[in-house]
């Protein structure tokens, strides 16, 4: 594999399983150093383990990125530990409370927006500020198809994605002239955990594959590719986009 990445210093958040590992140990395939954060130390310190088993350089740092303060420290920390911070995929998120919204709990409501959208924001805030310093840097933030269109009984994640679709147009409008790159990767239904923590049983998951006219769920490697791809000098004039990983989900 190309190491095109060498040198440079990448930040996955919710990289101890899922997309955000897959996207760790890409960005460690391809010669980054990695910051692999998450809220899950034991599942943090498994990817790290997974990326020095494959020569690469990687440190655990957890965060909950639900609270600014924590997503301060973390690049403080990735900072004093690397030197810099290159690349961010700012990935964590949650499913949250599947309800109509007029038998929605407002904690469940705050929770999902807090998670999936607010910590965005305050990744973003400092992320960006270091890479001013820099002048360079490339975040990438992981939104959904639901940050496109709605989907029944998860109206604060649809809420919560769109808002970071949003978000990110904002932050390039603001940011790219100044060297640094913000887009959103739009994943499909993928294959992970989080799909079993939501209570997805064989049915269920047949449910979910028909609706996306490739035949299958995704996997987290391929939403972790075009990443990867974003984040790189290949995408330099790629900035402020939203770009689908969905088996032509939204195609319909």
């Amino acid at each position: 594999m190309e190491k095109d990445l060498l040198g440079k210093v990448a930040l996955v958040t919710g990289a101890g399983s899922g997309i955000g590992e897959a996207t760790a140990l890409l960005f460690a395939a391809h010669g980054a150093k990695v910051i692999v954060s998450d809220i899950n130390e034991e599942g943090g310190n498994a990817t790290v383990a997974k990326i020095k088993e494959q020569g690469g350089e990687a440190t655990f740092v957890k965060t909950d990125v639900g609270k600014a303060e924590d997503c301060e420290q973390l690049i403080k920390k990735t900072v004093e530990i690397f030197g810099r911070l290159d690349m961010a995929c700012n990935n964590a998120g949650i499913g949250g409370e599947a309800n109509h919204i007029g038998d929605m709990s407002v904690e469940g409501w705050q929770k999902v927006i807090n998670i999936n959208l607010n910590s965005v924001f305050y990744c973003m805030k400092y992320e960006l500020k270091q890479m001013e310093k820099q002048g360079s840097g490339a975040i990438v933030n992981m939104a959904s198809i639901l940050g496109a269109v709605g989907f029944d009984s998860s109206a604060g994640y649809v809420a919560a994605k769109h808002g970071v679709v949003g978000l990110t147009q904002n932050a390039a409008i603001e940011y790219s002239a100044k060297g640094i790159r913000i887009n959103t990767v739009a994943p499909g239904f993928i294959d992970t955990p989080l799909l079993s923590k939501a209570g997805m049983d064989d049915n269920a998951k047949k449910g979910l594959i028909s609706l996306h006219p490739i035949g299958r769920l995704g996997k987290s490697e391929e939403v972790a590719e075009l990443v990867i791809w974003l984040s790189s000098d290949k995408a330099s004039f790629v900035t402020g986009g939203y770009y689908p990983v969905d088996g032509a989900y939204l195609a319909r």
